[in-house]
């Protein structure tokens, strides 16, 4: 780049009829060099966002590979009960986790399924879960990573609903819970107890 405005300056020595050309010619040669240098800032704080972005969804690693088991769940007067699978794996170079579920009753008819996505917003310092389920319903929720696993809650006019995942490495134990009093009563209306299996 020195070497271009050195070449630039002999010009405007040598052929003062020139100057406007030149001049024009210098303040671009100016312009892409300081858009060089700013892009390369801006390349780098890209690149410290990443890393913090991964370093923060290493905290949810434990709850990582395959996992099978069996719960209940409760939308009526009856509980029923169902077996099935949540597979949670990384995506994006591990700035995003995928979690998959699948659930079937005695007759081996589906009765719950899931995917969610699970990333680190930056702006607001917390994880947004988007979730979506087979029934066409879907939303973006805050996840909080625990000392023993993660928590989200489901807000509705009146009251909440509450999941709590409690993992070690090898148990996924969960909870579903509602409350209609702003959160001072709860009543459990899930429960699902998983191994890992891969």
């Amino acid at each position: 780049m020195g070497t271009l405005l050195i070449g630039l300056f002999e010009v405007v020595k040598g052929h003062k009829g020139e100057l406007v050309v030149i001049k024009t010619m210098l303040l671009a040669a100016i312009f892409l060099a300081f858009s060089v240098s700013f892009g390369q800032i801006d390349q780098e704080a890209q690149e410290r966002v990443i890393e913090a972005q991964r370093a923060e969804m290493k905290k949810l690693d434990i709850g990582m590979g395959k996992w099978e088991g069996s719960g209940w769940m409760q939308q009526g007067p009856e509980k029923q009960t169902f077996t099935g699978i949540e597979n949670v794996q990384r995506k994006l170079g591990g700035l995003a986790i995928l979690v998959e579920g699948k659930f079937t009753n005695q007759q081996n008819v589906v009765i719950h399924e899931t995917l969610a996505v699970i990333s680190y917003n930056t702006k607001n310092k917390t994880y947004d879960f988007s979730t979506y389920l087979a029934s066409g319903l879907k939303g973006i929720y805050e996840l909080t990573s625990t000392a023993d696993g993660w928590q989200w809650h489901i807000p509705f006019t009146g009251g909440k609903i509450r999941y709590t995942t409690k993992l070690t490495t090898d148990t996924w134990f969960e909870t579903g819970e509602m409350s209609q009093d702003e959160g001072k009563t709860w009543r459990k209306f899930f429960e699902m107890n998983l191994k890992r299996v891969q």
